[in-house]
């Protein structure tokens, strides 16, 4: 159970794992079962990857067979092993919704579903398949703090953790399938995928942890990048990088109290109140930030 001073201190379970393409009654199992032995470890937060239910092959008619409704059987069996042991899980599915499927994501924890998130930027033939995102950037208020969502490529478009932190978000949770394709290099010497690195330079940046879990290896139709991370708000790596070609479950504990920290860095050094908000701005849901 989460005890009652969480909200400083978090310990997250990342969940590196690499799940069979088009098979969701085994991987929701996989993935359910995975989650309770991490709560069972102490964890308050385990993050799956993206598509995590059916797999992360962009075949579209085995994405129709194995997509479901965000009440579906995958959501609902996350919930119940959240529920079961005062935790949150985050991870990502092929949501089906009338005649479209998204790649989306949740965040689920006692409560039931706390983040329901659509993939905003697709990647590549996603977007012969999935529809863009429209539910926009939601952040959720929990017993953890305050947590905010986005799914792989969508890290690549700095406002997304930008307006993430700006408002309010203390952990930008990120499930992901990271492939080699965007850029040339698969890892560099210390074992990270450039996308890792971007996470970790945008934590610095906005001054949040980062979460990713990726899918890593080979499901046998798609090679992996693996480079799981946790980036603390001043960029620093606190977990990972995970291993390009190994499945791997890994737990960090972490404090909140950092933020404060990176946001007022003594001094007159403040990243976020320097922001010139007369010149430029973020708007999200209306409002400019």
């Amino acid at each position: 159970m989460i005890p009652d001073d969480v909200a400083g201190n978090i310990r997250v379970a990342i969940a590196q794992i690499t799940t069979d393409a088009f098979a969701p009654e085994a991987n929701r199992d996989r993935t359910t079962k995975i989650a309770r032995n991490a709560f069972e470890e102490g964890a308050n937060l385990v993050v799956l990857p993206e598509l995590a239910i059916s797999g992360y092959v962009l075949e579209k008619d085995g994405l129709e067979r194995c997509a479901e409704p965000v009440d579906g059987p995958s959501v609902q069996a996350w919930t119940q092993a959240a529920k079961d042991h005062g935790g949150f899980i985050a991870g990502g599915f092929a949501e089906r919704q009338g005649d479209k499927l998204y790649n989306s994501a949740v965040l689920v924890g006692p409560g039931g579903v706390a983040i329901h998130y659509r993939k905003l930027h697709l990647f590549d033939a996603e977007k012969d398949i999935f529809t863009p995102g429209d539910l926009g950037l939601p952040i959720a208020e929990t017993a953890l703090g305050t947590l905010a969502m986005c799914v792989c490529y969508d890290l690549r478009f700095v406002e997304v953790a930008r307006a993430a932190a700006l408002r309010g978000a203390e952990i930008l949770i990120v499930p992901t399938a990271w492939v080699q394709g965007f850029d040339q290099q698969k890892w560099d010497e210390a074992g990270y995928c450039p996308q890792a690195r971007g996470a970790a330079l945008q934590a610095n940046l906005n001054q949040i942890f980062i979460a990713c879990a990726s899918q890593a290896g080979t499901n046998g139709k798609v090679d992996f990048l693996g480079s799981s991370i946790l980036v603390d708000p001043y960029g620093k790596t606190s977990l990972g990088p995970l291993p390009g070609n190994d499945e791997k479950i890994a737990t960090i504990d972490i404090d909140l109290g950092q933020i404060r920290g990176a946001t007022e860095r003594g001094g007159r050094i403040s990243p976020r109140t320097d922001r010139r908000t007369d010149v430029y701005g973020i708007q999200i849901d209306g409002i400019t930030l």
